[in-house]
């Protein structure tokens, strides 16, 4: 469907992409990935159109109607509702709505049977297109994806322009996954998103039968939506054939061959300088010195780049807390207001425990940030009270934690201010603890990534020596790695931790309770993220089961026409017809499979064979045996078999599910 051939792309004299080639076949689900400032977003504007290539080209075919999410979202009218604004936003259906309705105006007027059959003709192939462009259901899906995104049904009439940016790209958003596009360009839609969001775009996207394209530090939304990745760094893209858990693996071996090549690379052009720097005077090995200076030059023109994400990943070492008392913070029946009239929280109550881990989670709009104001004591509560226990140090950081850093001063300098009676020494080895080395501490904070920024935030935390960690989206500027990075750090963490945030992956790892806001109020689960999900379908499962036996229909089905109380009993004509839709459709997949599992088993056993061949000749060796390269050969092998056998086993088991059906 897409395919990048040799595409170069320079923003001045940086190269933001360099030689690119890589392919996306139809109905891929594609993970892209890299450190922020990478290139991803140019791979889309390149896609849509909006950026043209400095060299190479980008192929699409079939010309397939592809959806985007936009960073600035569409102009509304004042009048325009939220409901207007999103089904306006499907290209072409308010056109082709219009176009039936002018036809079917025209049908009505028209007297001459020739001309009524012309324009039964033009409105049947409008109707036709239309009924593609799923305009029949078109609003009942947009309402869908617009509860599903969080806002309530009185917000469907509300203006849209009375909305604030987050909830704007939410409706942008919802606009997109009612379209029904071909191929769906999703650039990191979960960071507008509240964790129940994230959850539901998940399972809506499970069901997308197009392709996907998904710029994402997600690793929730990537491990279960994608299986393939594309990783952009240092002006590459790499596709890797597997998914989020599979690219993870590979990419480490990968750098630790380039990181080899790179050390081998480094090592010849120093001694090929050492000969230059020595002998490039003398005349009799002028012409030597010239040679080895022009090797020097193809070295440098083809130099082994590590990718950014290796340079500059850091990391984050939380020192020990000071002791506290049993608990962090009670709230006691505490209520709070902005404006004095309406409550964002009402009669709240509930205790976080020394050493607890909890997870704060809700619909934006409705309280968690200033639950973690009252908890970190910068919000005082208009009833009730907010008590912290014995000897208990807060260090909070805010959403708002980059925009606090000073851009201007020095990574050492905003460490300083944050505690100025520091030592040097203290405060040098903390940043270097950090991750910050001699040369970092005298950037400039306002070049710092996302994830160096975070480091900093935590540092200047950390020198007040905190023990209740409030930490709100910590995670919304940090890649992949940082991201793995501050669970570790949270893991190892033995003081307490409140934490808002909308990585399902990460609120998994770093969360032993949830406390859950929603219009109901507040309520709070002692397990962990994956317990919370178990409990609340539970909940809803009994819900749903209360509702039917009020209406009298089991399994939630009303007025059953058969007398068992169930649907109405099929033919066995229909039945044989679904069966063989079911089969047809599967069927594709089943090739698929099949072939998957005989290609792995083929291939594991001639690599197996190579590898008994090369373990015989290390047992015995021949006169000149390259017992490097051999033992070198023999991991290689080793590996490529590890990763067929994984192949093999995910193609036979899914082969037999569908046997067992």
């Amino acid at each position: 469907m897409l395919d990048f051939r040799n595409v170069s792309v320079h923003y001045g004299i940086q190269d933001v992409l360099a030689d690119v080639s890589f392919r996306v076949n139809r109905l891929e689900r594609i993970g892209v990935v890299g450190p922020n400032g990478s290139g991803k977003s140019t791979l889309f504007k390149l896609i849509l159109g909006e950026l043209s290539p400095d060299r190479g080209e980008v192929v699409i075919e079939e010309k397939p109607r592809i959806g985007s999410t936009r960073q600035n979202p569409r102009p509304a009218t004042p009048d325009e509702t939220l409901l207007e604004y999103a089904v306006r936003g499907v290209s072409g259906f308010r056109e082709l709505e219009a176009e039936i309705h002018s036809l079917e105006g025209q049908l009505e007027a028209a007297q001459d049977s020739g001309e009524k059959k012309r324009i039964l003709a033009r409105l049947g192939e409008a109707e036709s297109r239309f009924d593609h462009l799923g305009g029949y259901d078109l609003e009942t899906r947009v309402k869908v994806s617009l509860g599903g995104l969080g806002f309530s049904q009185e917000q469907f009439d509300q203006p849209f322009a009375a909305l604030s940016g987050g909830w704007r790209m939410r409706a942008e958003l919802s606009r997109v996954l009612a379209s029904k596009p071909d191929l769906l360009l999703l650039d990191e839609p979960s960071n507008y998103l509240d964790l129940p969001a994230v959850d539901w775009l998940q399972r809506f996207l499970k069901l997308y039968d197009g392709t996907l394209m998904l710029i994402s530090h997600d690793r929730y939304l990537l491990r279960t939506l994608t299986s393939r990745i594309v990783e952009v760094d240092c002006g590459t893209a790499t596709r890797y054939e597997g998914g989020l858990d599979w690219y993870l693996e590979e990419r480490e071996t990968r750098y630790r061959h380039l990181l080899a090549a790179k050390e081998n690379q480094d090592r010849h052009r120093e001694q090929l300088q050492r000969f230059v720097d020595r002998f490039r005077a003398q005349a009799t090995k002028a012409a030597q010195a010239q040679s080895r200076q022009k090797l020097i030059d193809k070295i440098d023109a083809g130099r082994i780049v590590l990718p950014k994400r290796a340079t500059t990943s850091g990391r984050i070492r939380l020192p020990e807390p000071p002791p506290c008392g049993v608990e962090a913070v009670r709230f006691e029946n505490v209520s709070f207001s902005y404006d004095g009239g309406r409550d964002v929280l009402h009669d709240v109550s509930f205790t976080v425990p020394r050493g607890a881990k909890i997870a704060v989670i809700g619909y934006n709009g409705l309280g968690k940030t200033t639950l973690m104001r009252l908890a970190a004591g910068t919000r005082k509560p208009t009833a009730g009270r907010v008590v912290h226990g014995h000897n208990v140090v807060t260090g909070y950081l805010s959403q708002e934690f980059a925009e606090t850093i000073p851009a201007d001063l020095s990574v050492y300098r905003n460490a300083k201010n944050a505690k100025p009676d520091v030592q040097e020494n203290i405060l040098r080895s903390q940043l270097g603890a950090f991750g910050f080395s001699e040369e970092d501490i005298e950037k400039p904070s306002g070049v710092l990534s996302g994830g160096e920024k975070i480091r900093l935030a935590f540092l200047r935390i950390f020198l007040s020596a905190p023990n209740f960690l409030l930490l709100d989206e910590p995670t919304t500027h940090l890649d992949l790695d940082g991201r793995r990075l501050l669970q570790e750090a949270l893991a190892k963490y033995t003081g307490t931790v409140l934490l808002v945030s909308h990585d399902i992956e990460f609120v998994r790892a770093a969360a032993d309770g949830i406390i859950e806001i929603t219009r109901r109020g507040v309520r709070t689960f002692p397990g962990g993220y994956d317990y919370y999900r178990e409990k609340t379908a539970g909940e809803a499962q009994s819900a749903a089961q209360d509702a039917d036996a009020r209406t009298g229909a089991p399994d939630g089905r009303k007025n059953a026409p058969d007398g068992d109380g169930g649907q109405p009993r099929m033919s066995q004509k229909d039945a044989r017809r679904i069966r063989a839709a079911e089969r047809a459709k599967t069927a594709p997949r089943l090739r698929e499979l099949k072939k998957a599992v005989e290609t792995a088993e083929k291939k594991i056993e001639e690599l197996q064979a190579a590898l008994d061949a090369a373990s015989a000749e290390l047992f015995n060796p021949a006169p000149g045996t390259d017992f490097a390269e051999l033992n070198r050969k023999v991991r290689t092998l080793q590996f490529e078999i590890d990763r067929y056998t994984q192949d093999w086993e995910a193609a036979a088991t899914e082969l037999e599910e569908f046997s067992s059906r």
